[in-house]
């Protein structure tokens, strides 16, 4: 299960993502600290009843912050919903869930993203392909064609002019793009390609659920060697206030 999470606030006049907070499970029980990127961004204000950027904020149960992005077990499309994400109704943590979903709502400009873990010397994690609904038709067709255990590769989209780090998706043979890599990863993504090289990074489809939303889409795995010295999400501004 992942234990500790990123949470990512969209700044609505710059439209950049900023690291403002971590969610942690620890001793069964839930923790939230500010980080740098929320003391250093003048936009950002804290959360109601949750307004100290230095305080670590502790509870037994998921902070309402939190729990109101959890889909509720009583709707009738809870089980196809657990199909997507890939995982079984006793696998279900909220944590696991938020990790996989971003915890993503309508009404506001808030994501949640797991912070990677070395497993057996490998940086490993699973995302979903962000953009789908953006590409152009016969993309969407492609996607909707790939299959469980597709392999995927990763091009650097050196042209971007709003993210010099955005990394896209794409097929083998034809090569057609079907989707982006979620934007918290691109950092460490192109660390680990430009140290392990291009032909020793794996990337592949988990699941693709043809009938889900297109951000539950194209279920997808990241998996490269974790090399000495690493560090996932290194930045300063991922990093707590409070130590």
């Amino acid at each position: 299960m992942n234990d500790e999470l990123i949470l990512n606030w969209k700044n609505s006049t710059t439209h950049m993502w900023v690291p403002v907070g971590r969610l942690t499970f620890k001793n069964n029980h839930y923790f939230f600290q500010y980080t740098k990127g929320a003391e250093n961004s003048k936009e950002f204000k804290p959360f109601e009843k949750m307004d100290d950027l230095n305080k670590i904020y502790e509870s037994e149960d998921l902070f309402p912050l939190f729990q109101n992005r959890l889909l509720q077990k009583s709707r009738p499309e809870y089980k196809e919903y657990l199909d997507w994400l890939d995982i079984s109704a006793n696998d279900m943590h909220p944590m696991e869930e938020l990790s996989l979903t971003g915890g993503v709502r309508a009404t506001d400009s808030l994501q949640l993203f797991p912070i990677p873990r070395e497993k057996s010397g490998y940086y490993e994690v699973k995302f979903f392909s962000h953009g789908i609904r953006y590409l152009a038709q016969s993309y969407k067709k492609r996607a909707d064609k790939l299959e469980n255990g597709d392999k995927l590769y990763i091009m650097k989209d050196i042209q971007n002019s709003y993210d010099k780090f955005a990394l896209t998706l794409r097929t083998e043979d034809p090569p057609e793009l079907v989707g982006y890599c979620p934007k918290n990863y691109v950092k460490d993504f192109n660390s680990l390609i430009d140290k392990n090289g291009a032909e020793n990074i794996e990337v592949s489809v988990v699941k693709n659920n043809k009938t889900a939303p297109s951000q539950l889409k194209l279920l997808c795995k990241f998996k490269a060697k974790w090399y000495e010295g690493f560090k996932a999400f290194s930045d300063d501004e991922f990093q707590t206030i409070r130590k």
